[in-house]
């Protein structure tokens, strides 16, 4: 069953992409179309396309394409259905259910629910005589009752069975329970047992206030200390951040930036509300990007380990290339922010508000980081301190930012500031060559069809490909030249699968008297649409005369007459011989 065409056609001309866009991201006008910083990955040189005329949207940088209905699939990551219903109820439109086979939306929906009624059992569990260990654990980590209700902290027994029984009594069965990474199959296969045994919970909460994941820690000591939900269909770790439901309330745009879920809670507690953490892996781009939507500024509060350290250098880069302002935070004497809050008691808060207030940004940091790190006693390690620091200072994209630090380091080391700012320079356009360098190697990728996942076949016939996907452009654009169109070439006759499939799907369509591309988001995957919204974008401007389409089916035509490799292969003697005449007669 599908959505009644009219209705998405409906849907989508009341959800205006520009309007819904701008919702998330800043956009500038060029010509009739819309540019902006990609909110899919991040760029310094706006990417992102918007074209008013299709209502389509395009990448240039990270190639993520399509209308409106996949632009939030991406930005909030809902399934097609979900993303629908999102958009109707901002439209004012009611979704004809009757038409819909829905079965993963009620899955997901299903799922949601499990999560829901699990992080009340274990709520309530925590408050029970099997949760006295783990109460007692969270208000000895100084834990109110009130900030234990607020994040619904909870505890699973210490019995395989016990979440199991309850979610099967509320009527939920062992494939739901499994979607949700709630149980697993026992080794024998005839069953299901908990995940999580014997361990404070952690509930991990969306932006829309769905429970999608937990957290535990165990109550013993086994092995790992915590255990985090896999990936599911409503969770992704790498997609989101612990608290960020409560940090985008917090009334500015600012983020703290912490390793786990107990220096998050601290910091809440303290009053500290604009906390969050990544969820048991390292930084991602898409979290960043996540990030991004909500704050201007990163302050980076992780530990002052080695390992803390590493994640924290890692961590800067990730929120630069995000666009974002980074500051970083060194708490004394190595202490995590929940351990320094709990062990200067009352003063806590303004203890760790003074040294938040006077953390260094992300260069500061790495200077100082690299200045402990070499004996600047001696020219070797003046030298050496030198040559990272002026990498460091390359990076950076203000001018007078980079002579200020010039001035700085020129006085540390007794050097002159001249030399140092000349090595700077000498560094800019060095990183500027490579930048190119490797611009110039994506851009012949792309030519040769080396990065083209959908189309496999690109890289072997790019000169086909390249046609049919003008043709296919400029058939979107006119519809009205498909008789011309099917007069000189058949769908039979392109050279490449995806082409074919793409070519025969818009020519039926247009035969039906409907918009091209109206569906796309619910006949295509999301990839499939966003190689759609590339060719779409890069070639929807080539000419578009009737003399320029009849060169593209010279070209599919051509080069679909040619023998391919299988031909020769599998020729007997005759036809090899055939085959060889027939391309001789082409050529002379």
């Amino acid at each position: 069953m599908r959505l009644p065409e009219e209705f998405i056609s409906e849907l989508k001309f009341r959800s205006d992409i520009s309007d819904i866009a701008s919702s998330y991201m800043q956009l500038k006008r060029r010509g009739r179309n819309l540019v902006g910083l990609c909110p899919f990955h991040g760029e310094k040189t706006p990417s992102f396309n918007i074209y008013t005329e299709n209502g389509s949207f395009y990448c240039f940088g990270c190639g993520a394409g399509g209308d409106v209905i996949t632009f939030v699939m991406k930005i909030e990551n809902l399934d097609y259905m979900e993303a629908v219903k999102f958009l109707a109820q901002r439209a004012g439109m009611t979704v004809p259910e009757d038409a819909v086979d829905d079965s993963m939306s009620k899955l997901r929906t299903r799922v949601f629910e499990a999560n829901r009624e699990a992080a009340r059992f274990y709520y309530n569990k925590l408050y029970s005589n099997e949760g006295r260990q783990a109460l007692s654990y969270l208000h000895s980590r100084a834990l109110s009752d009130k900030t234990i209700t607020r994040f619904g902290l909870g505890f699973s027994p210490d019995n395989r069975f016990a979440l199991t029984n309850h979610l099967k009594s509320k009527g939920f069965t062992d494939s739901e329970l499994i979607a949700a990474n709630l149980v697993f199959k026992t080794r024998s296969g005839n069953g299901v047992v908990d995940r999580f045994v014997n361990r404070a919970m952690f509930p991990i909460i969306d932006l829309r206030g769905n429970v999608i994941a937990f957290g535990g820690r165990i109550m013993s000591d086994q092995k790992p200390k915590y255990l985090n939900t896999s990936d599911t269909i409503v969770f992704n770790k790498s997609q989101n951040l612990f608290s960020l439901n409560n940090a985008k309330n917090s009334g500015n745009r600012r983020l703290i930036l912490c390793e786990g879920y107990m220096d998050v809670i601290a910091l809440n507690q303290a009053g500290f509300t604009d906390a969050v953490a990544t969820l048991g892996t390292a930084l991602t781009t898409e979290q960043a990007m996540l990030m991004k939507r909500y704050c201007d500024e990163v302050i980076i509060c992780y530990d002052a380990d080695e390992a803390g350290q590493k994640a924290t250098a890692r961590a800067i880069n990730i929120l630069r290339n995000a666009g974002l302002v980074v500051r970083v935070i060194t708490i004394p004497d190595g202490k995590d922010p929940d351990e320094f809050i709990r062990k200067n008691g009352d003063k806590g808060p303004s203890m760790f508000k003074h040294i938040l207030e006077n953390s260094g940004n992300d260069i500061e940091y790495r200077l100082l980081k690299l200045k402990s790190s070499f004996n600047l006693d001696t020219t070797d390690g003046k030298f050496a301190y030198l040559s990272q620091a002026v990498k460091v200072l390359a990076t950076l994209d203000n001018d007078i930012e980079q002579d200020l630090y010039a001035s700085k380091l020129a006085s540390e080391v007794d050097v002159e500031k001249a030399s140092i700012k000349e090595q700077i320079r000498k560094s800019v356009r060095s990183k500027y060559y490579n930048d190119r360098k490797s611009e110039f190697s994506k851009l012949q990728s792309d030519i040769s069809g080396r990065n083209d996942k959908m189309n496999p076949e690109h890289s072997k016939k790019p000169r086909a490909t390249k046609a049919e996907q003008n043709l296919i452009a400029y058939l979107i654009n006119n519809p009205d030249k498909l008789p011309l169109i099917e007069k000189h070439i058949s769908c039979d006759e392109f050279v490449t699968d995806f082409n074919k499939r793409l070519f025969s799907y818009f020519s039926e369509r247009i035969k039906e008297h409907k918009e091209p591309l109206t569906t796309l988001s619910a006949d295509f995957t999301t990839d499939e649409v966003s190689s759609i919204a590339e060719i779409i974008s890069r070639y929807s401007k080539v000419a578009a005369t009737d003399t320029a389409l009849m060169e593209y089916i010279s070209i599919i035509k051509d080069e679909s007459s040619k023998p391919t490799d299988e031909d020769i292969a599998s020729s007997s003697a005759d036809e090899f011989d055939s085959l060889l005449k027939n391309l001789k007669k082409k050529h002379q």
